[in-house]
């Protein structure tokens, strides 16, 4: 977006009409915008009187002061040598008369401030003229319009790369032969415009060489500034070094300690995004001083907040360019000190995230005559939490490959079970059970790699990898019967035959079930017997043992209603559902379906609430209601979209599409 300087007379009513500032990190293309700002506007006729133009040098050991910018700016109005006032007040006199009487309005660029001590004395005392501010600082304190740039995003940076090879040779083919690699290496100059500009010019240089290559000497340094920098094809337009480094270090050098130290914390933070709550538990400080100290590193434009809606002020999270996420976390590694202050702060971030996520798991867990958990006062609220914390949840527990901490690690990823299963994030499930597995045996944990292997079953299960579960449920069955856990031991014979049923190994699954359902009747859990009955019946129902399993659902129904855990009451409905439809007694099938949906809207179980009106809209179909059967499967397909199922959303469409209305 280049900045409105349209000299309108309607514009010169007020002052922040008149002065525009263009900010943004080192690399953003500040400089290159406001020339192209300049250029359109001359070729308008904005400005007949022409442009001035100072590199102030803000960020430079040397930066121009504003009596040293004056002079250059009275020598480009053509006053120099005996002309020039002797006294640098009357120059800026001088400078001032000059441009009250240009009756050709100019426009002032005053590029790359630090500090508005360096511009405010040389704005004109007249408000004919306009005046754009570069700066990688936000000026806050004064009132003019503002225009803050971003990283491009991922197309424009793919766009601007290709431009720039084809300006050069229009028979370069790469960026059509090697999209893959060139959205890669885009996404790896962190969609900055002067990593990209660097990249191009490397891409010149190696015109024989494939994209490619590039790709993977960035990926393998797991740096981009020392590839890049090393690779520098030289200056740009404006005779500026293409470097990438020196611009950040400049930027950070000029920071006090305190927005450094926070600076360097925030950047090893385990998610792209991170909370204030996080990262206060990071800093060690209280809410109020962090958000101070990120609003400071914000207008410096080292940090920026992530919009969006429902978000306060201690709960908005803040992402961190990836460059400078790769330059602080080097800047930390080459200090001892700051090693051992970084790995303090990792340890408070993940005690942080394990209370936190074991408070919103007790939430998700607790059944009527449980004592009430604190932190959350309803499930909605454990989940909007764990929604928001995700990506930082996850990559902490891949922490635990580190001894340090290996122990927070695997009890962080152990309440993470209920709420990755529940929202489906399968994926994630798979990459947090294998870390928490490495973790259990730095930490020499039986008891947790046993519950590791089960959660991994259960993830690798539900991504449809049958077999892989199978072992993973086998392995955790062993380790719990060797450390004398008989609960535990049921519940992953329970898992084991969800498994061997999924792999069609139904006579296996019935008597992993039955095993299951023994040693929970043996320990007296009720709760967990409930589970076991319930895998039975649909174990049974795959056997063509129907009446054994609507006999068995029941049975699962009655002991979750009586322990009141409602979630698991609606899969036994919809279970008990199935055995109904399957024994030609729709109307009974119709109603469970129906208790069955009430329940998993109670907890916003969107995908069972999609299965449940899948089946409900399949049992209408049975009972010749049409009208009622298509209304089922659009809903169906509205409730698997907003549970991340698209294929399920899209069959139930299809399948809508072909009943009449």
């Amino acid at each position: 977006m280049l900045p409105h300087l349209s000299p309108d007379e309607d514009d010169t009513a007020a002052l922040p009409l008149l002065i525009f500032a263009v900010t943004g990190m080192g690399g953003i293309g500040k400089t290159a915008l406001a020339v192209e700002a300049a250029h359109r506007a001359r070729a308008r006729g904005w400005f007949p009187g022409g442009t001035l133009f100072v590199d102030l040098r803000g960020y430079d050991d040397d930066p121009v002061t504003a009596d040293q910018a004056v002079l250059a700016l009275l020598d480009a109005l053509g006053v120099r040598d005996r002309d020039l006032p002797p006294t640098t007040e009357r120059q800026y006199d001088a400078y001032r008369e000059l441009l009250s009487e240009r009756r050709d309005r100019m426009l002032l660029i005053l590029d790359n401030a630090c500090d508005p001590s360096q511009y405010l004395p040389l704005l004109p005392g007249t408000d004919h003229h306009r005046v754009l501010i570069t700066s990688r600082d936000r000026p806050d304190a004064l009132a003019v319009r503002q225009i803050d740039l971003e990283a491009l995003a991922p197309d424009e940076s793919v766009d601007l790369v290709t431009r720039a090879l084809h300006d050069t040779d229009e028979r370069d083919d790469r960026p059509a032969l090697e999209r893959d690699a060139l959205r890669e290496l885009t996404g790896l100059c962190g969609h900055l415009p002067l990593a990209l500009q660097i990249a191009a010019g490397m891409l010149r240089r190696r015109r024989h060489r494939g994209i490619a290559s590039l790709v993977a000497e960035i990926r393998d340094a797991g740096d981009p500034t020392s590839v890049l920098d090393r690779g520098s094809p030289g200056t740009d337009l404006y005779g500026r070094s293409l470097v990438l480094r020196p611009v950040l270090e400049t930027s950070y050098r000029r920071l006090p300690p305190d927005e450094a130290r926070l600076l360097r914390l925030l950047c090893l933070a385990p998610g792209a995004e991170t909370g204030t709550e996080a990262i206060t538990a990071l800093a060690g400080l209280d809410t109020g001083a962090v958000l101070s100290l990120l609003e400071d590193l914000a207008a410096r434009h080292f940090v920026m907040p992530v919009r969006g809606s429902n978000v306060t002020a201690s709960s908005v999270p803040w992402r961190v360019h990836d460059v400078v996420r790769v330059f602080a976390v080097g800047v930390v590694a080459g200090d001892a000190r700051l090693r051992e202050e970084g790995e303090a702060a990792r340890e408070r971030v993940l005690d942080f995230y394990y209370r936190w996520a074991d408070a919103a798991d007790d939430r998700l867990r607790w059944l009527p005559g449980m004592q009430e958990p604190r932190r959350f006062e309803d499930r909605g609220q454990a989940l909007a939490w764990l929604d928001g914390e995700r990506a930082g949840l996850v990559a902490a527990v891949a922490w635990g490959r580190e001894v340090r901490f290996a122990g927070t690690a695997v009890r962080l990823a152990q309440c993470l079970g209920e709420y990755l299963y529940s929202r489906r994030y399968f994926d994630d499930w798979i990459a947090v059970a294998e870390a928490a597995r490495e973790a259990t045996l730095l930490a020499g944990d039986r008891l947790g790699e046993a519950i590791a292997w089960d959660h991994l079953g259960v993830a690798l299960r539900e991504a449809g990898r049958a077999e892989e579960a199978i072992d993973a449920h086998t392995r955790a069955r062993d380790l719990y019967q060797a450390t004398g856990d008989h609960e535990s031991e049921a519940m992953a014979w329970d898992n084991l035959g969800i498994a061997l049923r999924e792999a069609g190994r139904t006579e296996e699954a019935i008597d992993a079930h039955t095993r299951a359902r023994d040693l929970c009747q043996e320990a007296e859990d009720r709760h967990h017997e409930a589970g076991a009955w319930h895998n039975l019946g649909n174990a049974q129902q795959d056997a063509g043992r129907t009446e054994e399993a609507i006999d068995a659902h029941t049975q699962a129904r009655d002991l979750f209603q009586a322990t009141g855990d409602r979630h698991r009451e609606a899969k036994a409905w919809h279970s008990l559902g199935n055995g109904l439809q399957d024994a030609g007694r729709a109307e009974e099938a119709i109603e469970a379906y129906g208790e069955s949906l009430e329940a998993y809207r109670e907890f916003e179980d969107w995908y069972g609430e999609g299965r449940a009106l899948h089946a409900l809209a399949l049992a209408y179909e049975a009972a010749h209601r049409p009208t009622e059967a298509r209304a089922a499967h659009f809903q169906s397909a509205d409730a698997y979209t907003r549970a991340n199922a698209p294929t399920e959303a899209s069959e139930a469409r299809a399948r809508a599409a072909e009943l009449p209305e």
